[in-house]
């Protein structure tokens, strides 16, 4: 081996770990067969926090009361925070209770979601307390199927979260295959194993005494991360649902994709500095498979720029062949096959069908522009709850 080639294997080896991270995930997720049915027994009370979504809120409610389980065993409660529109009146309009919230130095969803928390435990007539996002569709069976694992002896669980509009453009397509990925494969594969899944923000259901032994002190952008991750410390896995589904709604433009991405990357980012270091440490010492993968699932970096970053190894190590470069094509090889086998898997798991395939070829120019967002005004860390600007459903 020459000096050229075992400088580039080197290299190489911490995309391997990564790519063969993924690939594992891929290969492991198959869907088991869901708890049966059980009697509706528990009570639910649906928190839908809420920051100026008065052109949403109405749908989103509607497709809450219309959940098929007995009405009288669950309450929708809208969050309006710190609303300067209609939200509040549309959301009552539409049949949910409000609450109102003004606190102009507390901002954000974990403060909302706080509120709501306090007061569900407060009227004590839930057992279950879940959480949707205001621009959110779900599936009728949602309160069902979470009822059935709550039963099995869950205490924490989340819901297939996946986009509303798809083929509104090829940017919410591939951000379609994305989830699909990273909601999907990851979190049956992790269900399968019996690790957490985490939580998603959206579709994420808690055990009022999970609430009370565990309450969320979590108020970053990336609120629903960060309790998943205090969660895993205290040793409650999150237990993945996959037959129940909520369905976001993703930014179109360009402009509002770029302010959604950019709090999401650099929320991520500041979670990673935060925990990693902790989360490995106490993985060891208490030799815990679910805190390392909660390490895991920080430390790989986006699947586009793993793939971006493994092609232009692969290429240099091409380039290198003549220099008598043998082991490191091989290994550059090998990690850009394991991602492309995830993201294979997110695609079929995704439902966009072929168009999903050739839009998949504008990942490059995504792949670009999102590290523009990671790597664009580094160590900051957006605080406040800003509604990304969506486009209007008729």
């Amino acid at each position: 081996m020459t000096a050229l080639d075992f400088l580039l294997t080197v290299a190489a080896l911490p995309f391997l770990a990564a790519s063969s991270y993924l690939a594992a995930l891929a290969v492991l997720a198959r869907r088991q067969l869901p708890p049966a049915a059980v009697e509706a027994r528990l009570r639910f009370d649906i928190v839908v926090p809420a920051h100026n979504e008065e052109a949403e809120i109405a749908q989103t409610v509607a497709s809450l009361l219309a959940i098929e389980y007995p009405r009288s065993h669950y309450r929708v409660l809208v969050v309006a925070d710190n609303c300067s529109d209609a939200t509040a009146e549309r959301a009552a309009a539409a049949g949910a209770r409000v609450l109102v919230r003004k606190d102009t130095e507390r901002r954000g969803k974990g403060y909302a979601l706080a509120y709501a928390f306090d007061r569900s435990r407060a009227d004590k007539l839930a057992d279950v307390v879940v959480v949707v996002d205001a621009d959110t569709l779900v599936s009728p069976n949602l309160l069902s199927a979470f009822a059935a694992r709550f039963s099995a002896g869950a205490s924490v669980v989340q819901a297939d979260y996946g986009v509303r509009n798809p083929h509104a453009s090829w940017r919410t397509r591939l951000m379609t295959i994305a989830l699909a990925a990273f909601h999907g494969v990851r979190s049956v594969a992790r269900e399968r194993l019996g690790l957490s899944c985490g939580l998603r923000g959206n579709g994420m259901g808690f055990t009022t005494t999970v609430l009370e032994q565990h309450p969320p002190q979590a108020f970053s952008i990336v609120e629903d991360l960060e309790y998943g991750i205090h969660l895993g410390y205290a040793g409650v896995r999150v237990e993945y649902v996959h037959e129940a589904r909520v369905l976001g709604h993703m930014a179109v433009s360009e402009g509002a994709s770029r302010t959604q991405r950019r709090r999401w990357e650099r929320g991520r980012q500041a979670l990673v500095r935060a925990h990693v270091p902790a989360l490995l440490r106490q993985a060891v010492q208490r030799r815990s498979a679910l805190l390392l993968d909660l390490a895991l699932d920080l430390i790989v970096p986006p699947i586009g720029q793993l793939a971006l970053f493994s092609g232009l190894g692969l290429l240099a190590a091409i380039a290198a062949l003549p220099f008598g470069a043998i082991v490191s094509p091989i290994i550059w090889g090998i990690a850009l096959a394991g991602i492309l086998l995830h993201v294979l898997a997110g695609w079929h798991s995704s439902g966009v069908g072929p168009r999903g395939l050739v839009d998949l070829l504008w990942a490059p120019v995504y792949i670009l522009w999102k590290l523009t967002l990671r790597f664009g005004d580094r160590g900051k860390t957006p605080q406040e709850w800003v509604r990304t600007k969506r486009e209007v459903h008729s």
